[in-house]
């Protein structure tokens, strides 16, 4: 029996087969593209949750601010309601930088979901046909960045998840301090800025908050890239 034809060399030429199957599935790019690209996922995702702590700061801000104008203004009785008011629109401006930083830190996320479910996620479980066309759309990004969330939409949410309900807070504190807490005065009196009319200035609140409602809950088209796509708690599959 000559050495090609041994079981022992059988054994090997399976056991070469065997890996190379293995690290086909393992690595389903060629291995310099595999390092660029778990070290450009790398940077990509530090990048990302750097985006989330700046928009934290912006909320903790946000709230910070907020608790001052409700200390301030319900501590001492002779300050006049408007301050809440002023106090609604520093909220505004805090949520318009929120909505910037929010599309920024989208865009990155964007990206690091693009590379988890397509690269990483074949990594664990190949398909048939992986495709390349991810990396293209990738390349494009990248040489020429685009935001993925429109103004809009990122307004929405974070009216719906943070800004909606500090406002709420300090709408409802300037309700409380005109009707509850001056009780000498009518408190459509109470209302009165300067030389503007209590009905007016209630009108315009009214109005404000309306149209916050609208925006914030008005349907519109989702250009965010999901990153649960179920809304019911999911189980770990068993092997």
């Amino acid at each position: 029996m000559t050495d090609s034809e041994s079981p022992d060399s059988d054994g090997g030429s399976a056991a070469r087969s065997d890996a190379s199957a293995i690290g086909e599935r393992a690595a389903p790019e060629d291995s310099r593209a595999a390092v660029v690209i778990s070290e450009f996922y790398r940077v990509e995702s530090r990048q990302m949750a750097s985006g989330q702590t700046r928009i934290d700061q912006t909320t903790n801000w946000a709230v910070t601010v907020m608790a001052a104008f409700l200390t301030v203004v319900f501590s001492q009785p002779n300050l006049a309601a408007y301050i809440l008011l002023i106090g609604i629109l520093a909220m505004c401006g805090f949520l318009l930088f929120e909505v910037r930083r929010y599309r920024a830190y989208d865009a990155s996320r964007s990206r690091v979901r693009l590379m988890e479910q397509n690269f990483f996620a074949d990594v664990f479980a190949p398909r048939t046909d992986p495709g390349t066309e991810w990396r293209k759309h990738l390349a494009v990004d990248l040489r020429t960045p685009t935001l993925k969330m429109s103004f809009r939409e990122a307004l929405s949410r974070r009216l719906r998840r943070v800004y909606g309900p500090l406002m709420s807070v300090l709408g409802l504190a300037w309700l409380l301090r005109i009707t509850m807490f001056t009780p000498q005065t009518r408190w459509i009196d109470a209302a009165v800025i300067s030389s503007v009319p209590g009905e007016v200035v209630v009108v315009a609140v009214a109005l404000f908050y309306a149209g916050a409602a609208t925006v914030a809950y008005w349907p519109t088209r989702r250009e965010a890239r999901k990153d649960f796509h179920d809304t019911e708690v999911g189980k770990w599959e068993k092997p």
